[in-house]
């Protein structure tokens, strides 16, 4: 018998907010704006792991834009 690991498809902002370091309240306001793409799942929010991504590269674009 083979064993099945099961990946989580989606994230929370909580969880997301541990993921990048940041506070509750800077997560969900990044969420809000627009700047984490994000669904809205019932009354709470849900993240994609590549949306996460998404911000992280946009991030580190912007630096190395500036730092040029």
């Amino acid at each position: 018998m083979t064993t099945v690991t099961i990946q989580r498809k989606w994230h929370t902002t909580a969880e997301v907010a541990e993921m990048l370091g940041f506070g509750l309240s800077k997560t969900k306001a990044l969420v809000l704006s627009g700047e984490i793409r994000s669904v809205k799942v019932g009354r709470n929010r849900r993240i994609l792991p590549a949306w996460v991504d998404e911000y992280v590269n946009r991030c580190a674009a912007d630096v190395e834009r500036w730092a040029a």
